[in-house]
């Protein structure tokens, strides 16, 4: 009972300061998880190589792996080539803007993971919406809420999905047969509870200046036209791996790194300048948050909460999965989806050594972390993304502009996906 009481300290005690956001994260997560081999070592329920072994090498991997092909492409050009271009053909309409701007940033979140889409997108959206005179802040809120929404459609749209696709076996096929169909929904309403929302802000800006408008020039972002036909001549192949992966017999880990290194080979950047763009306090915080979600485990801390939950395998299926969906939703809000996703696993892991078939309830954490992550300020990464760099315009997105936003586009995209999800338990089943 002290392991499971020290463990618990320890865990909730580094959300805690994670959540609070007076000390970079990555920072709290190193000390966390040092705190958790420690003390385990002390109380005799952790070790240091049972630390490594809770490390989803298959996660980081993948994670690694797609951010050296990003930090191919992005001194290219790519990205800002893409958003000027959609900027141009909103030909200042505020709202075709954040239509467009958001599909972008959508359909890049597919193939990306959104905290690196959104650190792309939202630095050249700042410079349209100032070229423009437009608020910045209704395009970065879009950008980063439909990022989350479309980023569940794919294994490597959205960290949590990456996450669940390395723990539940599940394939780039899996996703895209079972979580795009309703995603491609849940989407639509997110972009139309987002226009019902900024609609007063929009009516109120109109752009109408043919020199502001004539600035906006595509091609003069495109820096290094040989470079960026070769990386995305790459992540092409990738994706057509991804799909194949069931047949090639590798894992989407493999396939990333593998991608990297061919691209490494073939642009032959300086190597140092590429590692610098690597986001290694994602990969390193993603470390931290295995190492500590370990200790819960090996104190028998998940063990207690899965006992909890199969209580309640009673319930008829669809309702289980409902409900999951709701507290994972509700969870990521107030704390980041990440690490919500990667304590629940094992406790996922647990009902199903129990005897209990979970294939239903790793679609439902998939939607209930994507969706719910929309709902506060701190709810995803790439909402704490957005909101820093806001900082730097003329209307930085408060707390209380994100829940007046966010919590709707939440509450709505998380009804529509427990319908659509009950839809598919009643019928073709998970």
């Amino acid at each position: 009972m002290t392991a499971a009481v020290v463990s618990s300290v320890i865990f909730f005690g580094t959300l805690g300061l994670i959540f609070s956001e007076k000390v970079n994260r990555t920072i709290i997560a190193i000390f966390g998880a040092s705190a958790m081999i420690g003390f385990g070592m002390v109380f005799n329920f952790y070790s240091e190589e049972q630390a490594i072994e809770t490390i989803d090498v298959n996660t980081l991997g993948l994670l690694m792996g797609m951010m050296i092909l990003v930090a191919l492409l992005q001194p290219t050009g790519f990205f800002q080539y893409i958003a000027i271009l959609v900027g141009k053909l909103s030909k200042g309409r505020p709202v075709r803007l954040m239509v467009l701007l958001g599909t972008a940033t959508t359909i890049l979140s597919m193939f990306l993971d959104n905290v690196t889409t959104v650190v792309l997108i939202a630095p050249v959206t700042i410079l349209i919406c100032e070229i423009l005179g437009l608020s910045a802040m209704p395009f970065l809120m879009a950008e980063a809420m439909l990022s989350n929404t479309g980023g569940v459609a794919t294994l490597v749209g959205d960290p949590p999905n990456i996450l669940i696709g390395s723990a539940a076996g599940l394939s780039f096929n899996d996703f895209l047969a079972h979580s795009f169909p309703i995603v491609l929904v849940v989407w639509f309403v997110a972009l139309l509870i987002l226009w019902r929302s900024f609609l007063p802000t929009f009516t109120k800006e109109f752009v109408n200046d043919p020199e502001a408008l004539a600035k906006l020039n595509p091609s003069g972002a495109l820096k290094d036209r040989k470079t960026t036909k070769k990386v995305l001549i790459v992540i092409g192949l990738a994706v057509v791996s991804f799909l194949l992966e069931d047949l090639l017999h590798v894992s989407p880990a493999f396939v990333a790194l593998a991608a990297a290194g061919i691209g490494l080979l073939w642009v032959q950047p300086d190597i140092r300048d590429v590692l610098h763009h690597v986001e290694w306090d994602i990969l390193i915080f993603f470390g931290a948050l295995f190492v500590m979600v370990g200790g819960l485990e090996e104190a028998g801390v998940l063990q207690l909460l899965a006992d909890v939950i199969a209580k309640g395998s009673i319930l008829p299926t669809v309702w289980q999965g409902i409900i999951l969906l709701w507290i994972v939703a509700i969870l990521s809000a107030i704390v980041d989806n990440i690490p919500i996703t990667i304590a629940l696993i094992p406790v996922i892991h647990g009902l199903e050594t129990a005897g209990m078939d979970v294939s239903h309830l790793w679609w439902a954490l998939a939607f209930g972390a994507g969706f719910g992550g929309n709902g506060t300020i701190i709810g995803s990464t790439a909402n704490v993304v957005v909101t820093s760099l806001s900082e730097r315009t003329r209307t930085p997105i408060t707390p209380g502009v994100w829940l007046k936003h966010g919590l709707p586009v939440m509450f709505a995209t998380c009804l529509v996906a427990s319908g659509l999800y009950a839809l598919v338990s009643l019928t073709i089943g998970w």
